[in-house]
């Protein structure tokens, strides 16, 4: 019973961000003359929406490093996947010819988007279901195109062991970046081109008959894939299975003695963990408005597991809250310190451009240095709890 309460606040706690996520968005319409960090052009946005994405695949990380103990580099691979299927698969026909102009058109001519417009229409409500649905389902292959090559991979890679498995991971994601580069895949990649002429998150906000948008939804598209990919996890790792990953984690001997089929096991988590990575691409896609294999370096793998050690490694509400704080740094708070600064006549020493990779890398060394489990060790915040009606202060004391 207490379980379903608590499932329950969390649910009405997301809904609550949810909603919060669509006033924050449309505020600045309706409410002339706020601050300009509530237009709809402010790095705010620019933070949320990718910082959405990367919860999702540090979390899916998580759930391999963290819960599982396996220690594999291979995020980047699976998410240029999940990107490429995404765009391939709901780029319009009509476009193809345009964006493959290199290659004389695209060897698929199927589209999703074209295959529900035929269906429900292209206009009004019928061509908001048909992208709807499209984006819907390309995500899904996205994550099962991730999986199903995570299948085959972990065959040889999950019986090799800490390090050697990581090197194996990163080599397969390089491998695969250099393959979708490979001009002679041109009419299925694009080469070293990209893919673009996709729905993104921008089209998911509503207009008027004139093109006027009336609601936007750019925002609260990516903070609704996230909210709900990252809670099927969550779920995973209270199951039994989420139990196997992490007597797997904590002794392999012992584990196996009490009937957990290790390869088994880590498979699946492997497979899981590539699936939402593959979706985390898609939605990535989405995000930059465009795939392109050069975008997804070991660079970007770095930097999730980067926010999954600050977060905590074995916490989930770590990982989010790690990645927006990550996000925010990065692309928002500390971008002053790439352009010089002037205090009346006097100029600022040091502040140049890459000055605020510098600062941002030491703020980095100390949480580590400071904060070995970090931010939230291994512990997870319960969002029931802070829906739960207290008691009065004199009952509390009896």
């Amino acid at each position: 019973m207490k379980e379903k309460k608590r499932s329950f606040s969390a649910f009405i706690g997301i809904c609550i961000l949810l909603i919060f996520v669509i006033i924050l968005e449309n505020i600045s319409s309706y409410i002339p003359g706020l601050p300009a960090v509530f237009a709809p052009t402010s790095p705010l946005f620019t933070v949320l929406k990718k910082a959405a994405v990367y919860s999702l695949v540090a979390v899916s990380m998580n759930l391999l490093n963290g819960f599982t103990g396996l220690f594999s580099l291979g995020q980047a691979g699976f998410m240029l996947l999940g990107a490429y299927t995404y765009a391939i698969l709901t780029v319009p026909s009509a476009m193809k010819e345009q964006v493959y102009y290199l290659f004389g058109g695209c060897a698929f001519s199927f589209s999703l988007l074209d295959m529900f417009e035929g269906i429900f229409g292209a206009s009004g409500f019928g061509g908001a279901m048909s992208m709807i649905l499209a984006c819907l389902i390309a995500i899904i292959l996205a994550g099962c195109v991730a999986g199903i090559f995570a299948y085959f991979i972990g065959i040889p890679v999950l019986r090799l062991k800490s390090d050697y498995l990581a090197i194996a991971t990163l080599g397969f994601a390089e491998i695969l970046r250099a393959i979708f580069q490979w001009q002679k895949l041109g009419k299925v990649t694009n080469g070293a081109n990209m893919i673009k002429g996709f729905p993104t998150f921008s089209s998911f906000n509503i207009t008027d008959s004139a093109g006027n948008i009336v609601l936007r939804l750019s925002t609260f598209v990516p903070f609704l894939f996230a909210s709900v990919c990252i809670v099927i996890i969550v779920l995973l790792i209270r199951s039994s299975y989420g139990r196997a990953f992490m007597a797997i984690r904590d002794d392999e001997v012992a584990a196996e003695a009490m009937g957990v089929s290790l390869f088994k096991h880590k498979m699946l988590s492997f497979v899981i963990s590539s699936f939402f990575a593959g979706v985390g691409g898609a939605l990535f896609a989405m995000y930059v408005a465009n795939a392109q294999a050069k975008a997804f370096t070991s660079v970007m793998t770095y930097e999730i597991l980067l926010i999954v050690v600050i977060g905590g490694i074995g916490s989930v509400s770590g990982s989010v809250i790690a990645t927006f704080l990550y996000v925010a740094c990065s692309e928002w708070w500390l971008r002053f310190l790439d352009s010089e600064q002037y205090i009346g006549s006097v100029k600022v020493p040091l502040l140049r451009n890459g000055f605020r990779m510098v600062v941002f890398s030491v703020v980095i060394m100390v949480i580590v240095l400071f904060f070995s489990q970090g931010i939230m060790g291994n512990h997870e915040i319960n969002i029931g709890a802070l829906f739960k009606k207290r008691a009065p202060k004199a009952e509390r004391k009896q």
